[in-house]
């Protein structure tokens, strides 16, 4: 079997070992930037969680997880979990999901606001009704390093890695023959996956196949200060932001927003964003971030799936031997381990293996049948 992957991000190295360790099969992969400057999994922040809306998603978190161990020490994993903060107006909502998560096996404690304090006593929670703590299975590791050590390990099974930048498709009927580049290369294919991230919806409307795929540029900023938080676990505010330690530093940003146009050039970073309304928000939730300062900041791509910010994964409509695997919406680089290998299953066996990802076929599309993740951070 010719698999031919577009798209070498962290999701097409995932697919790409397991098309070889599992079944044997060598995939060729199509890469327009062998250096990833700007791709989604190298600017990623890199954080996985189980505090998910839908049983799927933390089906996936587990999964991957459990996948990530033998790498465990080299990926840096850190698992000091994530911490949800609601007001009043909030607190039902992370109740009732959390109902939902530990009926999924998921470890997700909710915490009053005396037990916030006790926990961690750094934290303003004057205003703050409640807590929902990932208490194992939760936290965050080095993104790019997971990355490399697919490629890595997919190269040694024998993947070959090809730099080329896909621009259509040679067709019959309803099969896809071949990939032509932009320097009219041809790469033949019995089996196709277009898994370029943000970039998917263009290759995939070359097949008449529209996804509701964007992307959408997220700041995140490197943050020095003299503060010390024990025990700091990966924090999502009310007011939006997020923060995590970086070893003596400490990352912050905030999600995408709706009505934040796509394609935002990379090198615009909203500084303004920072100053009057991250800066604020942090030193009023921790109040000795007053003796904060910016060392740098990065941009990168969420490949929003604008439709329920859920992943497609599976055929393309229409097509006998095209499949999609996009649009994770920020969670691609926490679930490429268990998403890879069940595609490759699904390819090569016509099943999905140990997780059902049947859900998130792209025929949910043309159904009008969204498959909606309200967690999205």
């Amino acid at each position: 079997m010719n698999v031919l992957i577009v798209g070498g991000g962290v999701i097409g190295c995932a697919a790409a070992y397991f098309f070889a360790r599992e079944h044997g099969v060598q995939a060729t992969v199509l890469e327009r930037d062998p250096t990833y400057r700007t791709a989604s999994s190298a600017l990623s922040a890199s954080s996985i969680r189980q505090q998910f809306s839908t049983p799927l998603n933390i089906a996936l978190s587990q999964a991957s997880l459990e996948l990530m161990q033998p790498w465990r020490d080299e990926l840096q994993l850190v698992e000091a979990g994530y911490l949800y903060l609601a007001t009043d107006a909030g607190a039902a909502a992370l109740e009732q999901l959390n109902a939902a998560q530990r009926s999924a096996g998921a470890d997700i404690r909710l915490l009053d606001r005396n037990a916030l304090r006790a926990r961690w006593p750094w934290l303003a929670v004057d205003d703050i009704a409640l807590g929902s703590w990932g208490a194992r299975g939760e936290g965050w590791f080095d993104g790019p390093a997971l990355h490399q050590r697919l490629k890595r390990e997919a190269v040694a099974l024998g993947a070959r890695f090809v730099r080329a930048n896909a621009q259509r498709f040679d067709t019959l009927g309803s099969r896809v023959r071949a990939v032509l580049d932009t320097q009219q290369q041809r790469h033949e294919a019995d089996r196709l996956v277009i898994a370029a991230g943000a970039w998917s919806a263009a290759l995939t409307s070359a097949l008449d196949v529209a996804l509701p795929v964007a992307a959408k540029k997220r700041d995140v900023f490197v943050l020095d200060s003299p503060a010390t938080l024990p025990g700091c676990p990966l924090i999502i505010d009310p007011s939006g932001f997020w923060l995590r330690p970086e070893g003596a530093c400490f990352l912050a940003g905030a999600p995408p927003r709706d009505g934040d146009p796509d394609d935002t050039p990379l090198d615009a970073i909203d500084h303004l964003l920072f100053d009057e309304h991250l800066w604020p928000a942090l030193a009023t939730r921790i109040p000795a971030f007053e003796a904060l300062r910016v060392r740098s900041a990065w941009a990168g791509y969420y490949e929003m799936n604008t439709f329920d910010h859920n992943g497609l994964v599976g055929a393309l409509p229409g097509w006998d031997n095209a499949f999609a695997c996009c649009g994770f919406s920020g969670h691609g680089m926490q679930h490429a381990l268990a998403v890879g290998r069940g595609l490759a299953s699904f390819i090569t066996r016509d099943t999905w293996g140990a997780i059902d990802l049947q859900a998130l076929s792209p025929e949910r599309l043309r159904r009008n049948e969204p498959l909606r993740e309200i967690n999205v951070i």
